[in-house]
């Protein structure tokens, strides 16, 4: 895989978090019933592979953090 690659993945799952933060801040609506989608875990998940890809893909570019 290489670094465009982690980064186009990187983006898909920001975008996918960013829509699951909108959807789990939304007030409930007790006319509708219960949501049946946990929005807020499927965010923190997002974003959290998405981080661990940008980061795959800095190292695959060359990028490294200063320390190091």
């Amino acid at each position: 895989m290489t670094a465009g690659t982690l980064f186009a993945i990187a983006l898909g799952l920001f975008a996918v978090a960013g829509f699951a933060g909108w959807r789990g801040a939304r007030p409930p609506n007790p006319m509708k019933g219960p949501r049946m989608i946990p929005w807020r875990p499927i965010m923190v998940l997002c974003a959290t592979a998405a981080i661990l890809c940008v980061a795959s893909a800095e190292r695959m570019a060359g990028i490294v953090p200063p320390g190091r």
